[in-house]
């Protein structure tokens, strides 16, 4: 993929909005130990976004076994893209209120369901409002959707996997977490044992915005096969946005480090030792 496959910018959106071929909006407004997206959806959100709720449709039911947001089914998954009114030939935009961070769980879901044309809106909701475009309030209902979604379409990893991972894995999460100073949610604290700590906030700018193709390429400086984790499985799917764009492709360890410290069988690493060289 390129930068352009990836991201639109709020010009491009609004030019597309303004088309015969309106993409399908959907706001992913979400974030850890918060539940008032669908509050600030309702407030103001894109004109014809729907809401799409990451706990309940971007994730299955959490479990120590395979974490706190699992991959949901798939015939679930298609339901749901088929209420936010996805189609074979119509693109998608998601956005949210940080940056991408949640947004990109849908971004790689729908990718990685056969979903060819799905980007993320650089800067969001704030980026949009900032160029002085249009919000509404209230609900949207969408005309259903008839996408046949397919899963493997973007490679994975299992905990297996990433303990024997020939390459660089990357630990999304914040460097405190991953360094064993802090563990605010999850029953140990540290990293997977070789991993590199390559927070996902680092992928932004100021405003929110995505870094350039550069400075990206100078953060991402790793050799070998990329496969990233973060806490559960989320802000990961930021940091694979990210990789992307700059024509590296990596597989995601969906059950990340909460299915991880749920098995005292697992080795966990604290300290600095391994950080990458940070954005």
């Amino acid at each position: 993929m390129t930068r352009t496959q990836v991201l639109v910018t709020v010009d491009e959106l609004a030019a597309a909005l303004a088309g015969d071929e309106r993409p399908v909006l959907l706001d992913v407004r979400w974030a850890l130990g918060r539940s008032d997206g669908h509050d600030d959806y309702l407030a103001a959100h894109l004109p014809g976004a729907v809401y799409v709720d990451l706990e309940t449709e971007l994730a299955a039911p959490p479990t120590p076994q395979d974490g706190r947001h699992p991959l949901p089914d798939l015939a679930a998954l298609e339901a749901s893209a088929r209420r936010w009114g996805v189609r074979d030939d119509r693109p998608v935009v998601a956005y949210d209120a940080v940056g991408g961070m949640s947004a990109a769980r849908a971004w790689w879901l729908l990718r990685w369901a056969g979903v060819r044309d799905v980007r993320l809106l650089d800067g969001g909701i704030a980026a949009w409002t900032a160029a002085g475009l249009p919000v509404e309030a209230g609900g949207v209902t969408a005309e259903g959707g008839d996408v046949v979604l397919v899963a493997g379409h973007l490679p994975t990893i299992d905990a297996d996997e990433a303990a024997a991972w020939r390459g660089a894995l990357l630990d999304a999460r914040a460097a405190e977490r991953y360094a064993g100073e802090v563990e605010p949610i999850d029953p140990r604290a540290g990293h997977i044992p070789g991993a590199l700590s390559v927070p996902t906030a680092g992928n932004l700018t100021a405003d929110g915005r995505f870094l350039t193709d550069e400075a990206l390429r100078a953060r991402f400086d790793v050799a070998g096969p990329v496969a990233v984790y973060c806490g559960s499985g989320v802000t990961a799917a930021h940091e694979i946005a990210a990789l992307a764009s700059i024509g590296v492709e990596a597989a995601l360890y969906p059950g990340s480090w909460s299915q991880w410290s749920n098995d005292p069988e697992r080795p966990v690493a604290t300290g600095t030792t391994r950080a990458a060289t940070p954005g």
